[in-house]
């Protein structure tokens, strides 16, 4: 192995196999769950859990970092038949903070074309929740947010004051598009991010951790960061997010989330701090908005977006300017 192409950490967690369950509204779907082998000499069966580990704890599945993952989800994008595909943005010195030569991170071997909805048309799995339709990642979501369930039914106590919650006994993929249409959930699924397995997040549903990675103008390397993200999900995260600073920021996000099974977040502020050489009296909307557009063509799934930046961040992130 190179630079280029690094090894990350892959194989079957202790004890336990990758399975799949097939969809029913959608069979194509293939939903991963890790099961577990409890204790097979006692005649004990094994326990199915939750796994967003993706295919990395899967051996039937060869990874290799610099062609990144199977893009499960694009035929499901395509099918739709509201998208289209366009040049997109081109990647400027400023993206990767002006870094040249060798301390450029090299770019992702791979260039697919980013998709955009075509005139009129919304693309969102909101949009879709709020036309009625079942979407594949709905179905695969309600069977990732059924393990246990089906055993339990009906044999659920519940007290305490719900605070409004519904909570069923389980979960049918019309109950998760309901949620979605009434603005109580969200599946952050960029139609930019085909790799990225469907999961959901809402009161009626599973808590999800988030686990935070990020190169800075010190230390780390976009090897580093895929390999940080790889360790996230194999110990349970629901999703990543990219908080880079520094230089080389577009180059391993890109890297990043060719590479995610899971939703990648971020927080466009840092970069486009970055474009301005950390001045805050330089930063425009006309700089931010160009950001956002941005990530969104890489396939970020979803963003934290700043009101503004106290003195003290800015002067931990670098800024020279007051904020």
């Amino acid at each position: 192995m190179n630079a280029l192409t690094p090894a990350v950490s892959t194989g079957p967690l202790p004890a336990s196999r990758k399975i799949h369950k097939s969809g029913v509204l959608h069979p194509h779907i293939k939903v991963p769950m890790r099961e577990i082998a409890v204790h097979p000499t006692a005649g004990e069966s094994p326990v199915t859990v939750y796994d967003p580990s993706g295919p990395y704890t899967d051996p039937t599945v060869e990874t290799s970092i610099d062609k990144g993952l199977a893009r499960r989800r694009h035929e499901w994008i395509m099918a739709r038949g509201d998208v289209e595909a366009h040049d997109g943005r081109h990647v400027r010195p400023e993206d990767n903070g002006f870094a040249t030569g060798e301390r450029l991170t090299p770019e992702f071997p791979v260039r697919n074309r980013p998709l955009r909805a075509k005139a009129g048309k919304a693309v969102t799995q909101f949009a879709y929740a709020r036309a009625g339709i079942i979407t594949p990642e709905m179905e695969f979501v309600a069977i990732r947010e059924n393990l246990g369930r089906a055993i339990l039914r009906g044999k659920l106590e519940r007290d305490g004051e719900p605070f409004g919650a519904t909570l069923p006994d389980f979960i049918t993929p019309e109950f998760v598009r309901e949620e979605v249409a009434r603005g109580r959930a969200i599946i952050p699924a960029n139609i930019n991010h085909p790799e990225s397995e469907p999961m959901i997040i809402g009161r009626n549903f599973l808590v999800k951790i988030n686990a935070n990675i990020g190169n800075s103008a010190v230390t780390s390397s976009m090897a580093e960061e895929v390999e940080k993200m790889v360790w996230a999900i194999r110990w349970g995260a629901d999703t990543v997010m990219d908080l880079s600073t520094g230089r080389n920021i577009h180059n391993i996000r890109e890297w990043i989330v060719r590479n995610a099974p899971v939703p990648i977040g971020t927080v466009p502020l840092y970069q486009a701090l970055e474009k301005v050489g950390g001045i805050a009296e330089d930063l425009t909307w006309e700089v931010y908005r160009d950001t956002l557009i941005e990530q969104a063509e890489q396939g970020v799934d979803y963003f934290t977006i700043h009101a503004g930046v106290r003195h003290g961040a800015c002067v931990r992130q670098g800024c020279r300017g007051r904020s």
